[in-house]
């Protein structure tokens, strides 16, 4: 599996609009989230994964790295392109909304 920094993905920020999917509960959004992150709680991630286009690569990111490692696998397992945000969201010093 593919990994960036938090580091790394605020780099791509800067440059690109990555597809980044937020695998936390609604209670860990609330408190901020990526700007423009689509939110998939790792628990809906098998029955939502129609929204999402294989075509494209996506950036997992959860609280410290662990869920979005999970939902990295899971997806990878189904054919798409992933990469896990290590560090997760205590490790990210960028903007949130």
């Amino acid at each position: 599996m593919k990994e960036l920094s938090t580091k790394e993905v605020q780099e791509l920020l800067k440059n690109d609009e990555p597809n980044i999917i937020d695998v936390r509960e609604d209670d860990e959004v609330a408190a901020g989230m990526i700007p423009d992150a689509k939110h998939i709680p790792l628990g809906s991630i098998e029955s939502r994964m129609d929204e999402l286009d294989k075509s494209k690569e996506y950036i997992m990111v959860c609280r410290s790295g662990g869920r979005s490692g999970r939902a990295a696998q899971i997806l990878e397992n189904q054919g798409f392109k992933v990469i896990n945000m290590t560090g997760g969201m205590m490790a990210w010093e960028g903007e949130v909304e």
